[in-house]
């Protein structure tokens, strides 16, 4: 699969994506919630645009969450290598050039967009990042106006017929960079480009202005967008104090909830400021209190902690500690070995995608080694199948394992801050339980 027939089925890459993705969706997320694939019409001409915090996971989020084989668009600084260049050709990635790359550069941009209209033609589905680059803050930046030309120059060079529609797409994550974390991807409906044809044909600069405006209001509607740069922190860490840090909830996404949230709090911010300024101060100090007495919010948010619970907790701990050890052949050759890598890399928002990628090359290298062992040392041949099997098992038992243990822990913690009447904990009650006071009552009107 080259450039040359990006645009075609290719069943090379189908076995690719299906392996890839279940490393992806089984094994790296501990649950992915998609939620509007009703607005995606397979017989359109589409372009998606997600919005972009959390480097190539981004993309992943809306390949691995789309059926088919979309096309992207990257920057194409990172096609310089010709092996590197085959391999993105083949999974399906088209470079863009800028004026940073030469300026005679440029004009492998006529031959990009050509495929591109073939793309389009071919209804794969093109997926352009419209924000240019990632930035690890749950708000959506201003947008670039390449996603727009593309749409209404792949239109003006098929005599307006393919009618092209983008979809706006919204990507959260529970966290950016760790492991086993809830992934939520939401696609917002159409934005038809067809309804900007005439004013594009009487005024392109306002029609590409008008249509990223629109585009831009579409994506914000799909994604938590938290727009006070000044109070960013505060409503950042109050959607977690509040929602929790993640959900399963399907039928009531945290996406949802957080944006109900941030919206409250932009009106009570223009109704009742000293309220607002009140809420903001109080969510960064349970942040920086929780954080110095080693307390969770779940465990805040639970009244009592019955030490009844806590020793059959710690019993099950016990029971299942051999299991637990036989699961770190798992944890540590594919969790624990990345870390090497990403303590070399200082953008963070790279660590998801250093993570994700070396687990996956690793995988496909000891897996198999793993498969030739239990064969070699199991026997008859099911038992050795049956045994390899419970490896990738026992390993995610190893890291909720983990989990449990240190709520547990947590919960021992907390106790004893109540016996003893700490002092910093005693604030961090009465501050939280304003807190949640303030926010309900906030909710309420």
């Amino acid at each position: 699969m080259g450039k040359e027939n990006i645009e075609k089925y290719s069943a090379r890459y189908a076995l690719f994506k299906q392996a890839v993705g279940f490393w992806h969706d089984k094994v790296f997320y501990r649950k992915i919630i998609v939620l509007g694939v009703e607005n995606i019409n397979p017989d359109d001409h589409l372009i998606f645009a997600p919005n972009h915090q959390n480097a190539l996971m981004d993309a992943l989020a809306v390949l691995f969450t789309h059926k088919g084989q979309p096309v992207f668009l990257a920057r194409a600084d990172i096609f310089r290598r010709r092996a590197i260049a085959s391999f993105l050709y083949f999974i399906k990635i088209l470079p863009v050039y800028r004026i940073r790359d030469g300026y005679s550069s440029l004009k492998g941009n006529d031959e990009i967009f050509t495929k591109t209209i073939d793309v389009l033609k071919n209804k794969n589905g093109l997926v352009i990042l419209p924000e240019g680059d990632h930035a690890g803050f749950r708000r959506l930046r201003q947008l670039k106006k390449g996603i727009c030309r593309v749409a209404f120059q792949a239109d003006e060079a098929t005599d307006f017929q393919l009618k092209i529609k983008i979809i706006p797409v919204g990507v959260e994550y529970s966290n950016y960079s760790r492991l086993r974390q809830v992934l939520t991807v939401v696609y917002g409906k159409p934005v038809e480009v067809s309804e900007y044809h005439q004013l594009y044909k009487d005024s392109p600069e306002k029609a590409l202005n008008i249509l990223r405006d629109r585009l831009s209001t579409e994506i914000k509607k799909v994604m938590v967008h938290i727009e006070s740069e000044e109070d960013y922190e505060a409503i950042d860490e109050l959607r977690s104090i509040i929602n929790g840090r993640f959900s399963d909830k399907i039928r009531s996404p945290k996406l949802y909830r957080d944006r109900d949230l941030i919206s409250s709090l932009n009106k009570l911010k223009i109704s009742e400021p000293q309220t607002y300024t009140r809420i903001c101060d109080l969510s960064l100090k349970v942040k920086e209190k929780a954080k110095s007495l080693n307390i969770t919010y779940r465990l805040l948010e639970k009244k009592k902690h019955p030490i009844g619970w806590l020793i059959a907790g710690m019993a099950g701990l016990f029971i299942t500690f051999p299991v637990w050890l036989f699961g770190n052949i798992f944890t540590l050759t594919f969790l624990t070995l990345p870390e090497l890598q990403i303590r070399k890399t200082k953008d963070m928002q790279f660590h998801s995608t250093i993570r994700f990628g070396i687990s996956l090359a690793l995988a496909f290298i000891f897996l198999p080694v793993y498969l030739i062992c239990s064969l070699l040392i199991f026997s008859p041949w099911w038992l050795a199948i049956a045994f390899f099997l419970t490896i990738p098992f026992a390993g995610i038992f190893a890291w909720n394992y983990n989990i449990l243990f240190r709520r547990i822990a947590g919960g021992f913690r907390l106790r004893r801050y109540i016996r003893e009447k700490n002092s910093d904990y005693s604030e961090l009650r009465d501050n939280y339980d304003e807190l949640t006071g303030l926010v309900s009552a906030m909710k309420d009107e």
